[in-house]
């Protein structure tokens, strides 16, 4: 956790404690639960602007906290819903990952990581940093009881060249295969003939916690968020069985992903 979100996880805790509320009372104020809450103030939950913007409107505080993280997250090099997605990745049970342009994060090789971040958006500094941050997040699948990854992506993905580096995608399919041989890693290809269907919308991670509680990672072009209201995830989980619905079953995308490696040998 970083010392940003760290300060601001202090300020909740004392916050509570001047309301003379324990955690479960200041949950049912919020509209969360008292176990959530006590997550939140051990660090063991990132504090999500959802979270915020409900304790800042039940109890009238002018934004407070919802200043206080988008201010204080400025003071980290990653971005904060970058650091609050970490934390839930780290501590998920399962995670249902959708992509539409990329292979997922936690699946990719370094030289494809990097190839994902050229064209001049980055320093070569932060494209360092990035790819560190990313492989780092892949210790997670190699961990004592590691999370369910279902990751479902287009077959498009597969076949789309990645710069002019000889052997670059070859290398990352073949990355993809072994890791599909552990139990815990379940990939799944949505044909090129699938044709038009909801999932078009955009990609996002679905995440279950230890507590049987979900949230979201969703993205664009301009934005990156943390989705944990109800109503939000419901809509998620429906598209994500949408989406399942047009994937080849298991062992047939394992074979077409060794069979597209071979096109790129």
């Amino acid at each position: 956790m970083g010392s940003a979100t760290g300060y601001v996880i202090e300020e909740l805790r004392l916050f509570r404690g001047s309301l003379g509320l324990s955690q479960d009372d200041f949950g049912r104020t919020i509209g969360y639960s008292g176990s959530h809450v006590s997550s939140v103030e051990t660090g063991g939950r990132a504090p999500t602007k959802e979270y915020m913007r409900a304790v800042d409107g039940t109890h009238q505080t002018g934004d407070r906290f919802t200043r206080m993280l988008r201010e204080l997250s400025k003071l980290d090099q990653t971005p904060a819903w970058l650091r609050e997605w970490i934390e839930f990745e780290r501590e998920a049970t399962t995670l249902r990952w959708f992509e539409l342009s990329y292979v997922p994060g936690l699946l990719q090789t370094e030289r494809y990581a990097r190839a994902t971040l050229a064209g001049g958006r980055f320093t070569t500094e932060d494209v360092d940093r990035i790819v560190a941050s990313r492989l780092d997040r892949q210790s997670i699948l190699v961990r004592d009881k590691p999370p369910l990854l279902i990751a479902v992506m287009q077959e498009a993905v597969l076949r789309r060249p990645v710069l002019d580096e000889p052997g670059l995608m070859a290398e990352q399919l073949e990355h993809l295969v072994a890791n599909a041989a552990d139990e815990h890693v379940q990939l799944h290809v949505v044909p090129d003939d699938a044709g038009m269907y909801l999932g078009l919308a955009g990609q996002f991670i679905i995440a279950e916690l230890p507590d049987g509680t979900r949230v979201a990672h969703a993205d664009n072009q301009l934005s990156a968020q943390i989705v944990d209201t109800p109503a939000d995830i419901a809509r998620l989980a429906k598209t994500w069985e949408i989406v399942r619905n047009e994937t080849l079953p298991r062992r047939q995308s394992i074979d077409l992903i060794k069979e597209v490696a071979k096109s790129w040998t």
